[in-house]
């Protein structure tokens, strides 16, 4: 059996993971000229790339000096956790990601805490030392009193620092003078990472994440815990309630590089892919057929937050999306639940809706994104954080929010979060930065990101992860000021914008098709009205002596999925097709609205 390494890349979003695991792979695989376009090799999905963010974890494997290292390349975000839970149980030893500037930040945190109950090994890597003003030698310090508070045993206290920059291609053990590759990283791998363990025994392996082939349909992808796999092979299937489904391996492939090969046999150890296995789902053990032993179960971090979701029931249904009944939405999203742990479907009443419970706004904002890219239409309703009766006590989830921020500017970042019953945990210098930590509810956090850019000019950089739940923190203010209603459908004109300028922004532009019951604008007072831009100015045969007045355009105001998300009531929804986000009320017409208005 060849030599063996499995790793797992773990950071804070964008301190730049992907780009190392691009890096690994140039320097191990030799590319054929038209991919090195310099576009990432991971980040193959189109909303992983906008974002700059790694939303679903990756395997590649690559060979060094006779080793093969299998690389997982894990999300660095918290509403991802259910996928960094499963992923690290394939690793044997972790690379530690931080910033030369920032530091370990709350994902950071987050992931390193799963890393050192697991019991795995790490390496501690600075990246960015190219960075003006960056701080390395504090950082690698920041790390080990962060490891030391997490109770990180002796054993993994004792770990080796590399430094360098991903981008620039290099890493060395000093972060002064840059070496001509990285090297010295993957030989810290084969040194540092120690080689699986394995058990002798009758095979065991438990399914971590699934893959998905046109031609093969599901693919089960786990690490060998013991014994050994090979084609053809019977075996059994045993899912969380301990039931037995008896099954074959059909065909069997290991990772190479980017892409998998077919082999005959895999011994314990290694990462490999099964086809040919029916009705599994993550976290099944595939054990021996004569003498079955299920592995412990894989725990998910709760979900914390809940969001209604129904179909398109506008008067402008149908007209972008391919999928647009009950039967597609639930389809897919029960399907999502297969290989998106943190994520829960609940039926309600109506045959139209569905609750939804995932790990925060990102989470779901993920989904809503992918779902309207695959042309699916639905409307969603305002985010609600899930509540709990602990010992008769209501209590709610409470999250640890950290805010860097230009000096001047941190006193308002302070007073928006105390507003939202935020307490101050830590204050202190980085730089010309100041760095806030706070302990927060989940539900002042909605809406807190937009807030604070307009505060800091956009220069506020804010993580949260969650922590606990709490007794209740009492009322939190929402969004004081109303809404801009529309009364009539049709094309909005310049002329009835322009001269509703006064009442308050708008979020559409002359000439867009509007519908009755649809939120056209924000409101600078408390309440919501109803207006009428639709109007078209009335032509005469006459002309006044002047000219005529020329309507001013104003640019609207955009939206993001996320921020639509935050921006809305309770008694509003979002609506959402391949080419619009439109926000509106539950209720089009103003009669309706009246009589299922909520006493205050």
């Amino acid at each position: 059996m060849k030599a063996l390494r499995n790793i797992a890349i773990i950071a804070h979003v964008d301190h730049g993971k992907t780009t190392l695991v691009d890096k690994i792979l140039h320097q191990t695989l030799i590319f054929r000229k038209e991919e090195e376009k310099g576009d990432l090799i991971l980040d193959n999905n189109d909303l992983e790339r906008e974002r700059g963010i790694t939303i679903f974890s990756k395997n590649v494997s690559v060979e060094y000096k006779g080793v093969k290292i299998n690389v997982i390349d894990t999300p660095g975000h918290a509403d991802f956790g259910g996928e960094v839970e499963r992923v690290l149980k394939m690793a044997d030893g972790v690379i530690l990601l931080v910033d030369a500037f920032e530091g370990p930040m709350p994902q950071t945190r987050f992931v390193l805490n799963k890393a050192i109950e697991l019991g795995l090994k790490p390496i501690v890597l600075v990246n960015k030392v190219d960075k003006p003003n960056c701080r390395p030698d504090e950082v690698n310090d920041a790390v080990f009193d962060l490891m030391f508070n997490l109770k990180a045993s002796e054993w993994q206290l004792d770990y080796k620092t590399v430094y360098g920059s991903a981008k620039q291609g290099w890493y060395g053990p000093d972060w002064r003078t840059p070496t001509k590759d990285i090297s010295y990283l993957l030989d810290t791998i084969l040194e540092q990472i120690p080689e699986p363990k394995t058990e002798e025994g009758d095979l065991q392996m438990q399914i971590t994440s699934l893959d998905y082939s046109n031609y093969l349909g599901r693919i089960a992808v786990g690490k060998i815990k013991r014994g050994q796999i090979t084609e053809n092979q019977p075996i059994v299937l045993i899912d969380r309630e301990g039931k037995i489904k008896r099954s074959r391996i059909k065909e069997l492939y290991t990772f190479e590089g980017l892409g998998k090969k077919k082999v005959e046999t895999i011994e314990a150890g290694d990462i490999c892919a099964i086809v040919g296995l029916e009705d599994f789902q993550i976290g099944d053990t595939v054990a021996d057929a004569n003498n079955p032993e299920a592995l412990p179960n894989i725990k998910i971090d709760e979900p914390t937050m809940s969001m209604l979701f129904t179909i398109n029931n506008s008067p402008f249904f149908g007209k972008d999306g391919k999928y647009v009944t009950s039967r597609h939405l639930r389809e897919r999203l029960y399907k999502e639940t297969e290989k998106n742990l943190a994520l829960k479907v609940i039926d309600t009443e109506s045959p139209d809706s569905l609750l939804v419970f995932g790990r925060g706004i990102l989470h779901l904002s993920v989904l809503i994104e992918t779902m309207r890219r695959e042309g699916y239409e639905l409307q969603v309703g305002q985010p609600k954080v899930i509540t709990k009766e602990i010992n008769g006590v209501k209590n709610e989830p409470i999250e640890s929010l950290v805010v860097d921020v230009p000096d001047g500017l941190s006193g308002k970042i302070v007073e928006l979060a105390t507003q939202r019953k935020g307490e101050l945990q830590v204050m202190e210098p980085r730089g010309d930065m100041q760095h806030l930590e706070f302990i927060i509810p989940s539900r002042g956090l909605i809406g807190l990101r937009s807030q604070m850019l307009t505060a800091s000019q956009g220069e506020a950089i804010m993580a949260h992860r969650f922590m606990e739940y709490q007794p209740w923190k009492g009322n939190i203010p929402g969004r004081l000021n109303g809404s801009l209603v529309s009364m009539e459908t049709g094309p909005a004109t310049a002329y009835s914008i322009d001269k509703l300028l006064d009442r308050g922004t708008f979020f559409v532009e002359s000439g867009e098709e509007i519908y009755e019951g649809q939120i056209v604008g924000e409101n600078n007072r408390q309440d919501d009205i109803v207006v009428n831009i639709v109007k078209a100015k009335q032509l005469t045969n006459f002309r006044a002596a002047g000219k005529d007045d020329s309507a001013s355009k104003i640019p609207k105001r955009l939206f993001s999925l996320e921020e639509a998300l935050e921006y809305i009531k309770e008694d509003e929804l979002v609506e959402i097709t391949p080419k619009a986000i439109r926000l509106r009320k539950i209720y089009l017409k103003e009669h309706e609205r009246k009589r299922n208005k909520q006493p205050e």
